[in-house]
Formats: C-alpha cells, structure tokens, sequence
C-alpha cells in the first residue's frame, strides 16, 4: 500500500502543501471508514473528516463534515445557495470524483466540484481526510484543503 500515490497526493506534492500521509490496514468488516482510521491512527474522532457527495439542485456537491457528525442537506444546500439537497447515488459519487466510496478524498478529484467544509476544522491545526483509498488518510492544515479545493466554510455538520 505505502509508495502508491492517489490524484490527492499527487496534488498536495505539486502544489508543494506541508501535510503528513498515514496508512492503516483497513479492515472491510469496520461499518465506518472514518471512525475506524480514527482508532487505527489514534487521532480524535473529531478531527478525521469525512467526504460525502450530495445532490444540490440536480448538482453533484461535496461536503467535509467530522467522522461523529452527519451531513446536515439543509445546511448543506443553503451553504452553496441551493434549495434542496439528497445524497448522490453511489455511482454517480464515484464516477465525478474518481474515487471509490470509503476512499473518497476531497482532493484531487476527476471533477471540480463546489465543496463545503464544516467550520469545525477551523478549530484544529490539522485535520484528516481521506487520501483517495481506504486506509490512506491525509493530515493537512484545514486553511489548505479549504484553499486547494475552492470550498467554502460553514456549518453543515449535525
């Protein structure tokens, strides 16, 4: 696993962005991706995000909300001036991003899509976020996964 790089990685070594790579053995029993790279890597929960795709409007949108937390659609939408949101189906999610679900990262991703991050990273130095596979999480201050996608704060964790 470890020497692989992701469309993520590549990104964060291009633009030259300081961040740490870690890697566990993911176990495909563990029912949350994010909960368990918490307790392999023995971070806080709170300060391993995870990435979900949404449907805004008919719109493919990103948002980056703590392991503990659930995404918030209304928030959601309301953040990127839609109306309603839902999540994205499955394919669709893996199709745009190019990532597979559970390994979905923020970064790198095949298309550019408007990202929200919940205003909870601010509170940390870093946070972790999936490198583009499971058992690959990339720690990295919030300001620069904010500046690297485009992505907008706000409060959209519930």
């Amino acid at each position: 696993m470890a020497g692989k790089g992701t469309p993520a990685t590549a990104l964060l070594g291009k633009q030259k962005v300081a961040h740490t790579v870690h890697t566990y053995e993911h176990d495909p029993r563990h029912e949350s991706y994010g909960l368990e790279a918490a307790e392999a890597l023995g971070v806080e929960p709170e300060r391993v995000f995870k990435t979900l795709v949404a449907e805004v409007d008919g719109k493919l949108t990103v948002g980056v909300v703590p392991v503990t937390a659930q995404l918030h659609l209304k928030a959601l939408a309301a953040a990127v001036g839609g109306k309603k949101a839902r999540m994205a189906d499955a394919a669709d999610a893996q199709r745009a991003t190019g990532y597979v679900l559970g390994g979905i990262s923020p970064l790198g991703q095949r298309s550019r899509l408007p990202m929200v991050v919940d205003v909870s990273a601010e509170r940390f130095d870093t946070i972790l976020c999936s490198g583009g596979r499971r058992g690959l999480e990339i720690e990295l201050a919030p300001t620069d996964l904010v500046r690297l996608t485009g992505a907008v704060t706000a409060e959209i964790a519930a």
